[in-house]
C-alpha cells in the first residue's frame, strides 16, 4: 500500500552544559579555570534513500529526537557532540511546516538532504570567562535547546508519463501492457485505489516511467472522489496521457472535463505537454475503428486497444518523442537560468 502522507515531530538534541573547573596541580594551589565547553546537540536530518518507497515508517514512528551533547569537563575538555539523527524518506518527498503550510524542502533525488531541526550549541566552560580582573570565574553556560518543529511530509511520485482518465477508462490495463507493473484490473470503476508505477522500454536506450493514478470524476479538483488525494502524483510528470473510452457517448466532452479538472487543480499541470488516447477500441465494430478520432472530434488522438495491442507501438513512440522534447526543453531552461 502506498503511504504518501505523514506528519512528524522533530526534536534536535540539547547542547551540553559548560563545565566549571579549576586546574589542580602539585605546588599550584590556585590554578586557573579549565572548564571545557559542552558538545553540540545532534540535529535531525531528512535524507532521500533510493530503497525507501513510501512514508510508512514516518507514519508509524512520527516522533524523532536526536542525541544531546555531553557536558564539558575539566582540563579544557570539550564534551562529545550529539549524534545526528537521519530520517530516510523516498525521492519526491515535499516538506511543509505543519502550522503555516510553508514549503520548506523538495527532496527529489538520491543524495538530497535537508536539515529539519538544528542541534543546540554547547555551553561555554568557565575558562571562556577568565579576564584580567576576574581570573577565577565561577560561571558557565548551560547548553542551548535544540530546535523543535512539526512537519508535514507529502510524497509526489516522480514519473515521465502520467495516465489520466475517468474510472474504468483502461489506464491499469494499459499500464500492465506497456510495463511490467501488475496493477489490480477489474471491469468496474475505481479498481485502482492507489498510484501504480511501471517502466516502459522501447529498446535498451529508450525507457521511461509511467504512473497510473485513480480515476478522476467531475469535481475532482475540489475534492470529489479520489482525485484530489492523488492528483499530486502527476504534478512531477513530463507528459500527461489523457485516456478516453473510444466507445463513450461524447469523448470530446470527457476530454474537456478531464482537462478542466487538471487545470483547476494546478495551472502549471494544465500547461504540461499532453497526448490524447482513445482506449478500448476493441469494443467498437471493426468498421468504426479506423478514423475513430476524426469521427468523435479528436483527430489527433491515438486509437488503441490494450486488450489486443492495436496501436500500442505507435503510442509508445509518440510518448517517447514528447518526453525527449520536454527533457531537452528542461535542459535548455536550466542552462538559461545558470547563464
Amino acid at each position: 500500500m502506498l503511504i504518501d502522507y505523514a506528519k512528524i515531530h522533530a526534536v534536535a538534541g540539547k547542547g551540553g552544559a559548560g563545565c566549571i573547573s579549576f586546574r589542580r596541580e602539585k605546588y599550584v594551589p590556585k590554578g586557573g579555570p579549565d572548564g571545557g565547553d559542552g558538545g553540540r546537540g545532534g540535529s535531525v536530518l531528512l535524507a532521500v534513500d533510493p530503497h525507501v518507497r513510501t512514508l510508512l515508517d514516518c507514519r508509524e514512528q512520527p516522533r524523532y529526537r536526536a542525541d544531546s551533547g555531553r557536558a564539558g569537563q575539566g582540563s579544557n575538555k570539550t564534551g562529545r557532540d550529539g549524534v545526528d539523527l537521519v530520517v530516510r524518506v523516498p525521492a519526491g518527498t515535499v516538506v511543509r511546516d505543519a502550522e503555516s503550510g510553508e514549503l520548506l524542502a523538495d527532496l527529489t533525488k538520491p543524495g538530497d538532504q535537508w536539515l529539519a531541526a538544528r542541534g543546540g550549541r554547547g555551553g561555554r566552560g568557565n575558562s571562556r570567562f577568565a579576564t584580567a580582573t576576574n581570573q577565577a570565574p565561577r560561571r558557565a553556560d548551560p547548553g542551548e535547546a535544540g530546535e523543535e518543529r512539526t512537519l508535514e511530509l507529502e510524497l509526489k511520485l516522480i514519473a515521465d508519463v502520467g495516465l489520466v482518465g475517468l474510472p474504468n477508462a483502461g489506464k491499469s490495463t494499459l499500464l500492465s501492457r506497456i510495463t511490467r507493473a501488475r496493477p489490480k484490473i477489474a471491469d468496474y470503476p475505481f479498481t485502482t485505489l492507489e498510484p501504480n508505477l511501471g517502466i516502459s522500454a522501447l529498446d535498451a536506450e529508450r525507457t521511461f516511467v509511467v504512473a497510473d493514478i485513480p480515476g478522476l470524476i467531475e469535481g475532482a479538483s475540489e475534492g470529489r472522489g479520489l482525485g484530489l488525494q492523488f492528483l499530486r502524483h502527476v504534478e512531477r510528470t513530463r507528459v500527461l496521457a489523457f485516456l478516453v473510452d473510444a466507445a463513450s457517448e461524447d469523448p470530446a466532452s470527457v476530454l474537456a472535463m478531464l482537462e478542466k479538472e487538471i487545470s483547476q487543480y494546478s495551472a502549471t499541470l494544465g500547461e504540461k505537454p499532453r497526448v490524447v488516447v482513445l482506449s478500448k477500441s476493441d469494443t467498437l465494430p471493426p468498421e468504426e475503428r479506423d478514423g475513430r478520432g476524426t469521427v468523435v472530434g479528436l483527430p489527433q488522438a491515438h486509437v488503441i486497444s490494450a486488450h489486443t495491442g492495436d496501436g500500442l507501438k505507435e503510442l509508445l513512440e509518440e510518448l517517447w518523442r514528447v518526453i525527449a522534447a520536454e527533457s531537452a526543453a528542461e535542459t535548455h531552461r536550466e542552462n538559461e537560468d545558470v547563464g
